[in-house]
């Protein structure tokens, strides 16, 4: 059985920044779960495209009740495999990545891999934004939560105003 995810993202950055950056993306905060990157194998092919196979060690329980069938050193850890294109001339970076580890106890993961992923894009926009000097942008969910919280202090002094208002109304 084969799960599949596709993520396509829009990086307000330059080509050669969002490539650059691609390189770099571990360490950041969001991908703490990344233990290791090993180059396995790297070539220019004859049309100056750059193919690349990485493997990544990330931390990644099994479900309980596999782990007990497993050898403790693969229930806590995957192994993924990373292939990488890189076009300079089209300006493309295509990038596959497949889960070595629990081929067969794949659907506990997919929703784990979709909040990964998200993580992944979000140390993307991090690592880009510190590689131009920019301090790394909110989250959707952060901004929301800075708004809720900006509208609660708001509403909160406004009613503090309009309880000061009919105090003073009530001694007049």
């Amino acid at each position: 059985m084969v799960k599949y995810f596709n993520c396509t993202g829009f990086l307000k950055s330059s080509w050669d920044q969002v490539v650059l950056a691609f390189w770099q993306r571990y360490p950041n905060p969001y991908s703490n779960h990344v233990l290791t990157e090993d180059i396995i194998y790297r070539e220019v092919t004859p049309d100056n495209c750059l193919k690349s196979r990485r493997l990544l060690t990330k931390t990644s329980r099994a479900p309980r009740w596999v782990e007990k069938f497993l050898p403790s050193h693969m229930a806590q850890k995957a192994y993924i495999i990373e292939d990488s294109v890189v076009d300079p001339e089209g300006r493309t970076l295509t990038t596959l990545t497949w889960n070595i580890t629990h081929e067969r106890v794949m659907e506990f993961g997919l929703a784990r891999f979709k909040s990964n992923v998200t993580k992944t894009m979000k140390g993307f926009e991090y690592v880009l934004a510190k590689m131009q000097g920019e301090a790394p942008t909110r989250t959707l969910a952060e901004t929301a939560t800075v708004k809720a919280r900006e509208t609660a202090i708001a509403a909160k002094e406004k009613a503090k105003d309009l309880a000061s208002q009919a105090q003073k109304k009530q001694y007049i």
